[in-house]
Formats: C-alpha cells, structure tokens, sequence
C-alpha cells in the first residue's frame, strides 16, 4: 500500500521557491506520461545528433552520413558515403571513445546532481558538497608530484595509477564527511555541509603545498588534470566507466519515488513509509560511486551536475521518475557539445573541458543565486 501511495504521488514545485508545495491533480496521468515521453524522445534525439556531429568533427572532417555508415557497418549496411579506410580508423580509435566517455560523464555527473538536489531540497546543490571532487584532487596531486616514491604501485597498477588515487581520495573524503554527520545513525544534512566545507578548505590546502614543492613539469600535469578534458579516453576507461554509471542510474531510477516523497519533507516522507537515513545513504554513495569514477578519468569537470537537472526541473518539473533520466540525457548533450567546442573552435589548441563547462555553468549559477534571492523576499 505504502509504495502505491509513493508510485502515485503527484508532487509538484513552484520554480521560484526552494521548498515543495502541496500535492497537485491539475494533471492526468495519461498527460503527464505523454509529456514525459514527448521529453525523453526530444533529448534522446537531441543527443543522437550531438554524438553524430561531435564524432565527424575535428582536424580530420568526417561527413554525418559517413559517420552513421561507420555505425551501420556491422550490419553489413551501406549508405554509398565513400568512407575510407583511414577514416573509419580515426573514428573507432579516437574519436567515438572521446564522445562516449563525453556522454557517460555527462550523464552521470547530472544523475548524481539530481539525486544531492533532491536530498537537499534545493536547486543549488551539487557533488561538490560531499567532498569526492576535493577528496580526488588531493589524492591525484599526490601520485602526480610524489610519483617517484611510489613507483611500485605505479609499476604494478599502470595506466589506473592516477584514475584509482582519485577515485579512492574521493570515496575517502565522502565516508569521512559522512562519518562526522552522523550521530547514532542519523545523517544530519546541516552538518554534512559544513564538514564538506572544511574538508573541502584542507583539501585545497594539500593542494597548493603539493603544488608549491612540485616541479614545472608535475605543476602542469595536475593544473591540466583539474582542469578536466576527455583527452585519456579511450576503449578500456569507456568500457570500465559506462557499467558503473549505468547501475548507479538503475539504481537511481528504483528510489525515485521515495525522492519524490522526500520532496515534502523528512517528516512527510516517514510518514508515507520511506526509510529516510537508508535513502540519504544510498543517495551520497549513489553520487560518491559517480563522480568518483568519472574524476578519476576526466578530471574535475564542474557545474553539468548543477546545471543539466535544473533546466530539466523548469520544463518538465520535479519528479524525479522522469528527472533522472532526461537530466543524464541532458547531461550528456551538454558535455559532448562542449568538448566539441572545446576541440574545434580554438584549434589546433584544445580549451580544457572544465574551464568551458564553468564559463557556461558559472553564470547559470548566478541567475539561479538571483531568482532564490528574490524567492526569500531580498
């Protein structure tokens, strides 16, 4: 009974206003449906054309329609496009691994953005907040400057060296913000804000010593890496990344309706029978396990967590069984658009990934800033 009563709540949010209001029937279920598929196709289609595009493009042109022929080889289908061999080449090897890795990261850094908006209740939330971004720069600083006294396990783990330092610094930082907010079981939301915080300051600090007594050379190996870029990708890192971000949004998808009913608040959301301190677990190790992975490949790439479930929430609201999905849709438009900027417009040099996503997020952020502003009368 209780998870009918969740299926079916029909939550709904006045964008001007960081709090949800009460239960809206305004519309059927059957509209709400076609909206929400109408939405989910558009994206869909959106991105589809943004992989074809940001595939072909680049210092070797590569036509659309001998991109889709490239696609439609395996099926022993032609479309006449004249594709060379060489071309087909730099598109398996080079190019389509960047896009895809592109596509996971975007999707799953606006997962994990849904996901902390909801447990916050507040649009402005983002990854940053439970550390894992600090937690892995500090600890890819430290393999990238004092590498030589760790060249055994550099030896023995290889190109992973760099992605695993981040990942476990991320999962690290995240357990103990976790760990300072909780008393007796209870993960206190405040609390877990301000340890973010604070351990987010002594991460910053670990950084700029380590940068300080680092060399040329190692300086600008860890300014290029927080700088994100999809530059590494290839099969190995798309293939290990795509699986976990899948589960996370599987994951997800299964708990939408108890975000839903979150969405009204703890008291409420107890009420309906939602096990709230089991679902604010699930949502930081959710967010941890993605942007986690997807640091430790790309580096920090900020504000598509901020920024793609936002816009989503203004068009199509805050429910989150059809939130997460068109965010990660979204989310990965954006960031495959982005590189594709990033790549062609300054060639033949490339604009680091993160600096191009922050001058689009940044001033996002600030309209966000405002309109919250003027939701609490100031």
């Amino acid at each position: 009974m209780r998870r009918m009563q969740l299926e079916s709540l029909p939550i709904k949010f006045t964008h001007s206003s960081t709090h949800p209001t009460q239960a809206s029937l305004t519309e059927t279920s059957q509209n709400r449906c076609f909206k929400d598929v109408t939405l989910l196709f558009f994206l869909t289609l959106l991105l589809i054309v943004a992989v074809i595009v940001a595939a072909g493009a680049g210092a070797f042109p590569i036509s659309p329609l001998q991109v889709i022929e490239a696609f439609l080889q395996p099926l022993k289908l032609s479309l006449g496009s004249g594709i060379t061999e060489q071309q087909n080449t730099v598109l398996w090897n080079i190019r389509l691994p960047r896009v895809l890795m592109g596509v996971v990261l975007g999707a799953g850094m606006a997962v994990a953005g849904s996901l902390l908006q909801g447990l916050f209740r507040n649009p402005l939330a983002d990854p940053s907040l439970v550390g894992v971004s600090s937690g892995a720069g500090l600890a890819a600083a430290v393999v990238l400057v004092l590498g030589t006294h760790l060249a055994g396990f550099a030896k023995a783990l290889g190109i992973f060296t760099l992605p695993l330092a981040a990942f476990f610094g991320g999962l690290a930082i995240t357990l103990l913000i976790q760990r300072i907010s909780t008393r007796h079981g209870i993960t206190l939301m405040p609390m877990m804000l301000l340890a973010g915080i604070g351990i987010a300051a002594i991460a910053e600090a670990g950084i700029g010593l380590l940068s300080y007594v680092s060399n040329d050379e190692q300086l600008r190996s860890l300014s290029m890496w927080r700088m994100g870029s999809l530059g590494s990708s290839n099969w190995l890192t798309v293939l290990v990344a795509a699986p976990l971000i899948g589960i996370s949004l599987t994951i997800a998808l299964s708990i939408a309706p108890q975000l839903n009913a979150l969405l009204l608040g703890e008291a409420e959301a107890i009420h309906l029978g939602v096990d709230v301190q089991s679902l604010k677990r699930k949502i930081i190790s959710l967010s941890a396990l993605n942007v986690g992975v997807l640091v430790a490949f790309c580096g920090i790439v900020g504000f598509i967590a901020l920024l793609a479930p936002h816009c989503v929430r203004l068009v199509n609201g805050p429910d989150h069984k059809s939130l997460l999905p068109a965010s990660a849709l979204l989310g990965a438009t954006l960031v495959v658009t982005a590189d594709l900027i990033a790549r062609t417009v300054f060639a033949p040099t490339e604009l680091p990934l993160g600096v191009l996503t922050a001058l689009m997020g940044a001033p996002f952020f600030l309209v966000l800033l405002v309109r919250e502003r003027r939701s609490w009368g100031l």
